[in-house]
């Protein structure tokens, strides 16, 4: 049985610039096709614009709020929000209140560096 608290994963920054800690995914558990991370962004940080070319994400907002992006809509989110981000959609998100913003990342396929693409805009298409 694979089991992880959260407290014994040690953290990492993507690509993107948000720490996260990879609680289970191939590299640490039987599990093969997705994979379960909480990320965390300080007061006023923001993930840099990227998409993913495979992966598809939800978001599940843990603790405090902030601003979403997602190709040219925005919307504020805060604990308790799902947000669904489809592969090749440009996003970013950013901590617009004044405590650590936490949420959790579901990945599929896993979270891998090579998928995240960094662009300029938050609003740029991915290539097809």
């Amino acid at each position: 049985m694979d089991v992880r608290n959260l407290d014994d994963v040690p953290a990492f920054v993507t690509k993107d610039g948000s720490q996260i800690r990879e609680l289970l995914a191939y590299r640490n558990s039987c599990i093969r096709l997705q994979s379960l991370a909480e990320a965390r962004l300080v007061p006023g940080a923001a993930t840099t614009p990227h998409y993913h070319r495979k992966t598809e994400e939800i978001y599940f907002i843990l603790q405090g709020v902030g601003e979403m992006r997602i190709g040219k809509e925005c919307r504020r989110v805060r604990a308790g929000d799902a947000i669904a981000i489809p592969p090749r959609a440009v996003h970013t998100i950013r901590n617009t209140g004044t405590q650590e913003l936490r949420f959790l990342c579901c990945c599929t396929p896993p979270y891998e560096h090579e998928d995240t693409v960094l662009v300029e805009q938050d609003d740029a298409p991915a290539p097809d």
